[in-house]
């Protein structure tokens, strides 16, 4: 049999339960059987009190002990005369019986016996007391029977009557006007008395009792320990169904929300998964069909300048190769593209830190694309402060960030506009923002701009140049350096690219 969780579960609240109604049941029965023992013995010794004021009653009358002497008859005539609070039960095992205090009276001639008593019960008669001057009828060995644990010596320590080696208990010194004339020992008791006492009986029902509710307890524990289980892994269950799913291909299994406890977000984070899981599936699938889109579009055109010049259509002059070798770079740097964001995706894209002046990184490269600017008929400026903001990155990556962030602006601003180039600090970051003027992005693509092979329609086209990429590699390399980058309206008109990159502290 397979131990599942909730198998698990069952045994150990039940093992648990059972630990703890077992040592709550032994602690009780010890307890009371202890307690029970106890108040025995509180009862003996104000019976052994009474029997000492008896006894110092007798002395006074007969002057000594010598009536007592070897005789137990004579013990028993004082101990008829005491009314004894410690045998509450009749030796013969009936619990229901006082031993002494008062009987019911009997029954009027001819009327039936009361009610509990009589041979119609299955109960002996009552017994009668024995009669004055005679020793009560020995008894079967019952620990409690008073008489056969008290020990009487006389004022010089012989014994008068008792067992002779008695072990320490209660001792009461027999006064009679204040000289010692006896001493009396009261062995306690060390249990409730033989198997048919009806302090055992008595002991044994409470136990018997206890012993069944432990049972019965028990019994609803382990009911209760299968339910909850069953209740607890209800919602596991479930999650072993939707991971199953999900290992299968199944991307669109959702785990319901059956409680608000831990497993309950546990749920949420698996179909949270799940969807992250089903988005990059879908992106995979999105990348795979633009890539192969990008790549028909440079081999179709190569195709068809290698065909025309085998066919003879088209002169293999130096026009013709340089059509190809346009397209072949093309192809190249698209490759290219790939190749570094598929590495930046894995981590292995490698990077030499050391500590950089960000303006001095930036100058040279906007005075190299200054003479393009102007070649494209648009005003590139910069704001670059004199303080340098030193920060930890690579040249080499950072070169490129700004290289295509460059290329984009002139590469997609209309003639007759402005590229504004700016950098600053705030709090501990360094902020290069570019701007450019018409044509603009709309505002509700901006967010999408930096998505792999992401094209907007109509002013940016493929006829313009790019491959779709240089964004997505700015954004995959800056927060490589833990900054971040933004893309929002500009006031020019055109796009807004904000660069945040920690400063070093």
């Amino acid at each position: 049999m397979r131990l599942t969780i909730a198998r698990k579960i069952a045994l150990a609240v039940t093992a648990i339960v059972i630990l703890c109604v077992g040592t709550m049941a032994w602690v009780a029965s010890s307890n009371l059987k202890r307690g029970f023992v106890a108040y025995l013995n509180e009862l003996q010794v104000q019976d052994f009190d009474q029997l000492r004021e008896l006894l110092e009653d007798r002395y006074r009358t007969e002057g000594n002990f010598e009536w007592l002497r070897g005789q137990p008859r004579a013990l028993g005539d004082v101990l008829a005369r005491m009314t004894p609070r410690s045998q509450v039960f009749e030796p013969d095992g009936d619990a229901r019986r006082p031993r002494h205090g008062r009987r019911p009276p009997p029954p009027p001639d001819g009327a039936p016996p009361p009610r509990g008593y009589g041979p119609a019960r299955g109960e002996p008669p009552p017994r009668a007391d024995p009669p004055p001057g005679e020793a009560p009828p020995p008894r079967r060995n019952d620990p409690l029977d008073f008489a056969s644990r008290v020990s009487i010596t006389d004022a010089e320590g012989r014994r008068l009557i008792g067992p002779p080696d008695l072990p320490p208990g209660v001792e009461r010194a027999i006064k009679v006007d204040g000289a010692v004339v006896g001493h009396m020992r009261l062995m306690p008791l060390r249990q409730t008395g033989g198997e048919d006492s009806s302090a055992t009986v008595f002991l044994r029902e409470q136990l018997q009792s206890i012993l069944l509710l432990s049972v019965v307890l028990i019994g609803l524990a382990v009911l209760a320990a299968i339910w909850l289980a069953r209740h607890l892994l209800r919602p596991v269950a479930a999650l072993r169904d939707v991971t199953a799913r999900l290992a299968l291909g199944e991307l669109s299994a959702r785990a319901p929300l059956l409680s608000r406890d831990e497993v309950a977000e546990l749920a949420l984070h698996v179909n949270a998964m799940a969807e992250a899981l089903e988005d990059s599936e879908r992106q995979r699938r999105k990348m795979l069909a633009d890539v192969s889109h990008e790549l028909r579009t440079p081999l179709t055109v190569i195709r068809g300048e290698i065909e025309a010049l085998l066919d003879g259509i088209r002169q293999a002059d130096a026009n013709a190769l340089q059509s190809l070798h346009a397209e072949v770079l093309r192809l190249n740097k698209l490759v290219d593209d790939l190749h570094q964001l598929t590495m930046a995706d894995a981590g292995d894209l490698h990077y030499h830190w050391h500590e950089l002046n960000l303006a001095e990184l930036l100058r040279p490269t906007l005075e190299r694309y200054q003479p393009r600017a102007q070649k494209c008929g648009l005003d590139l400026s910069w704001s670059l402060p004199s303080a340098p903001l030193l920060l930890q990155g690579d040249a080499g990556r950072l070169q490129q960030v700004f290289t295509n962030l460059l290329e984009n602006s002139l590469r997609y601003t209309d003639s007759g506009g402005q590229v504004v180039v700016a950098l600053g600090s705030t709090g501990g970051h360094a902020e290069i923002v570019v701007e450019d003027s018409a044509p603009g992005v709309p505002a509700a693509v901006l967010g999408s701009i930096f998505e792999r092979l992401y094209r907007v329609d109509g002013a940016r086209t493929r006829e313009r140049g790019g491959s779709g990429l240089g964004l997505a590699i700015c954004k995959a390399l800056v927060e490589a350096h833990g900054g971040s980058i933004v893309a929002a309206p500009s006031v020019l008109g055109g796009v807004k690219i904000t660069v945040r990159l920690p400063l070093k502290t």
